[in-house]
Order: C-alpha cells, then sequence, then structure tokens
C-alpha cells in the first residue's frame, strides 16, 4: 500500500528555498523572497541538459530554457537598464524578434551555457546593485511604467518568478514527472 503525499513533498532537493526574514527591514524581507523564486527556478531546471528546451504544448514555444533566457532578459531590463541607466540591451530578444528568449531556446550545449550564464550575470548585478543601493526608494525611467523604485522592481521581480516559477512547474512535471516546490 502506496501512502498519499502531498505534490509540495515530493520534488527531490527541494531543501529550505524559503528562508526569508517574517519581520524586521523591508530590504532583507523582499530580497529573502526574490532570492527564494531565483532558486525554485533553479531547482525546477536542475538535472536537466536538452530537456530544457522541451516546448509545452504546441502552438506554444514556452519552454525551461525559454524562461531562463526570458528571465535573464527580464533582469537585465529592471536592474541593468531601468534603476542604473546602463545601455544594456536585452541578450534575447529584440525588436524584430520579440519572442527570441523563447523561439531560439533549442537544445543545443551552447546555447543552454549561455543561456545559464547570461541569467547568473544579470542576478549577480542585481544582487550587486540591490545591496550597494542607498535605500529603496532610488528610482530610475521606465519607458512603459514612468517613474519607478528599487522597491517596486523588487515586488514585480518576485511576482514575475512566482508566475513563471508556476510555469516551470508543469513544464519539469511534462518533462520527468517531477512535481512539488
Amino acid at each position: 500500500m502506496t501512502t498519499s503525499r502531498r505534490r509540495a513533498e515530493i520534488f527531490a532537493g527541494a531543501g529550505r528555498r524559503f528562508q526569508e526574514p517574517a519581520t524586521g527591514d523591508e530590504r532583507p524581507v523582499l530580497v529573502g523572497f526574490l532570492t527564494a523564486q531565483r532558486a525554485t527556478l533553479e531547482l525546477k531546471c536542475a538535472g536537466l541538459d536538452g530537456e530544457l528546451a522541451r516546448r509545452a504544448v504546441e502552438p506554444s514555444t514556452l519552454s525551461l530554457l525559454g524562461l531562463v533566457r526570458h528571465l535573464a532578459d527580464v533582469e537585465r531590463r529592471w536592474f541593468r537598464q531601468v534603476l542604473a541607466g546602463l545601455d544594456a540591451p536585452p541578450r534575447f530578444s529584440s525588436d524584430a524578434r520579440a519572442d527570441g528568449d523563447f523561439d531560439a531556446a533549442v537544445a543545443d550545449p551552447a546555447v543552454i551555457a549561455e543561456a545559464w550564464a547570461a541569467w547568473r550575470a544579470e542576478v549577480e548585478f542585481a544582487e550587486r546593485f540591490v545591496a550597494e543601493a542607498p535605500d529603496l526608494d532610488i528610482a530610475g525611467q521606465d519607458s512603459w511604467r514612468g517613474a519607478v523604485s528599487l522597491r517596486w522592481v523588487l515586488i514585480h521581480m518576485v511576482e514575475e518568478y512566482a508566475r513563471h516559477n508556476g510555469h516551470a512547474d508543469l513544464l519539469r512535471e511534462r518533462i520527468d514527472g517531477a512535481i512539488g516546490l
């Protein structure tokens, strides 16, 4: 006889990602939530190679690799372009290829390595930027939203990752049946 288990308890290697403080200053709480969401993306992709490029269902081009590429561009946009004011065009999408982050996510080892390197570089930049920011009220100018604060960007990034990690749950389950946190 098998014992029923909750889906959240099954995913191997889940560990304790969610250790952000539940009280205290705002910055460590927000950074903790974002760190946990980033770790969730890595966990959902762990142990996969070419399978990362497997599409959800036709005609969608959604894949785990596409999510990594997309989130590298999202990190780059909000932290490098908007908040730091740097000239940093997206790595994987463009005006000509608006969905290049997903469409060009193919099961080529070089493409996979490039995606992870880009994502890690953007996360590293963002973490350094946040750590060095004097406060959460510093703002950048966004063509879409206008003025946005670091506080808003951190909250938006948690939301962005949480939404896409929901996609990652389904994509990973489709690849090899791995489920849970």
